[in-house]
């Protein structure tokens, strides 16, 4: 059911597999090809598991030295921003941004540890809204169609695979979702990555027919990944008055096929996301909220840098200790070497 091609498809049965590198690039000797003076060759496992290894650089999701896609496709839209605010002689933002001075220090209450939900909820659909208006096609499959899979019982537009949803609308979709689920900002930023991660292994777009079906299987399985208390599928139901709990277990269950089962999110990756979210917020003009520094929370930061620096001494420490320790053995044992 959910393998065939919906209507917006470009023609191609989208690939489950990753992409792969073609066999050339990584030969295998063959018999004819070892001299008699060599003897056998048998090739190293490492070597056989090259292409997959570059296949993982290139993907954003699973490798952080990767450069995530969403921040990719905004870029046209952020230069051409740019330009015409140099021809216009404007520049948006500096009128309603905050700056510090000698006397007040203004600081977000956004970390990576922490983001603020709000604005990181705004980013991750801006990042979405980008891949949509920017995709390079409109690849898809038929479980996230809308069309053949509705969310409610209102009759879907005729136009609904052509016109591009707007920033708002994808914002006040995630928003309701989240906060029925009472959901974190990190499940948002893991949601990203999912759904990065699906469009990379099924070789697929996130286009008008299916942003909603695939944004909605991203957080369904963000939110039972990252948070300790997981929303079931039924309570989805709830929050989506017209879905059946068969529906979202079939989307669920090919949301996890076509990621390989690969939910997996290594920290440096999910701090690439969170940072080039920030970045994607500094271009777009949607700045975290700032507020000055108080008294209290001054404090709290310089306990948390002592804290931090004690640590780090009593790491240098035993450093220190072993490196002695270490020194006094090779001595031991030359005096040892001599003596004998």
């Amino acid at each position: 059911m959910g393998g065939s091609v919906s209507c917006c498809s470009s023609g191609e049965t989208p690939k489950i597999s990753r992409r792969e590198v073609e066999l050339e690039e990584c030969p295998i000797t063959t018999a004819e090809d070892v001299s008699e003076d060599t003897g056998t060759y048998l090739q190293h496992i490492s070597d056989r598991e090259l292409p997959d290894e570059l296949a993982q650089e290139s993907n954003p999701s699973d490798h952080p030295r990767a450069s995530t896609l969403f921040l990719n496709k905004s870029q046209t839209d952020v230069r051409e921003k740019r330009k015409s605010n140099y021809m216009n002689h404007m520049s948006p933002g500096l009128l309603t941004k905050k700056y510090s001075s000698c006397s007040t220090i203004f600081l977000d209450d956004s970390t990576v540890s922490q983001p603020n939900l709000k604005s990181t909820i705004k980013c991750v659909a801006l990042a979405i809204y980008y891949h949509i208006k920017n995709r390079d096609s409109n690849r898809s499959l038929d479980i996230f169609d809308e069309k053949k899979h509705p969310l409610s019982r209102e009759k879907v537009p005729d136009d609904y695979s052509v016109v591009d949803p707007e920033h708002k609308l994808i914002y006040r979709f995630i928003r309701t979702l989240f906060s029925s689920a009472q959901l974190t900002a990190e499940c948002a930023i893991v949601t990203l990555v999912y759904l990065e991660r699906l469009l990379t292994y099924a070789e697929m777009d996130i286009c008008p027919c299916n942003w909603k079906r695939i944004v909605l299987g991203a957080i369904l399985l963000a939110s039972k990944v990252w948070d300790d208390q997981a929303v079931w599928n039924v309570d989805y139901c709830q929050i989506l008055k017209d879905i059946t709990v068969e529906d979202m277990n079939e989307m669920e269950r090919h949301f996890l096929e076509l990621l390989q089962f690969n939910i997996n999110v290594p920290a440096s990756v999910y701090a690439k996301y969170y940072f080039d979210l920030r970045s994607l917020a500094d271009d777009n003009n949607l700045s975290f909220p700032l507020e000055p520094l108080s008294n209290k929370r001054a404090q709290k930061l310089e306990a948390i840098s002592r804290l931090c620096e004690d640590k780090y001494k009593d790491m240098s420490k035993n450093a220190m200790r072993r490196s002695v320790s270490a020194d006094n053995l090779v001595g031991v044992k030359k005096s040892q070497a001599v003596l004998s």
